[in-house]
């Protein structure tokens, strides 16, 4: 390496790009392996596993899942009010309101929260193999 600290950076850009790609097609073929998918706790429209990132996420970002397709989403959980004020009642079903962002992150973030994805699918997916053996 001839000292340039740019190439040094630009080369960590690259692994970074290529370690973010590689989790990325990691998390989509272990996805694809578990079915059926769980539905997120607490959720009534929504499949997903959270990737939670420990103390290493960005505390500004809502809680982020990994969904069927193996992407990256913020998901958001609330009350419709708009539903209830055009039922005119509050019926826990219509006034539920679950909506997912899908996730443009930088492959420094990207790497964070799709390796714990993938560590969650993983502990899914060893579960199940394993209440299948006699």
């Amino acid at each position: 390496m001839d000292g340039n600290p740019l190439l040094r950076k630009a080369q960590a850009d690259n692994l970074l790009e290529r370690t973010a790609l590689q989790l990325q097609q990691l998390l989509q073929e272990a996805c694809a392996e578990l079915d059926p998918f769980p539905s997120f706790p607490n959720a009534m429209f929504t499949n997903a596993i959270e990737c939670d990132p420990g103390g290493v996420g960005d505390p500004e970002r809502g809680c982020v899942v990994v969904c069927e397709d193996g992407e990256l989403y913020e998901l958001e959980m609330g009350i419709d009010h708009d539903a209830i004020e055009l039922t005119g009642s509050w019926d826990p079903v219509t006034a539920r309101k679950e909506t997912k962002k899908k996730l443009e992150l930088h492959p420094r973030d990207y790497v964070v929260y799709a390796y714990n994805g993938l560590v969650a699918v993983t502990e899914l997916l060893l579960e199940r193999r394993a209440e299948q053996q006699p």
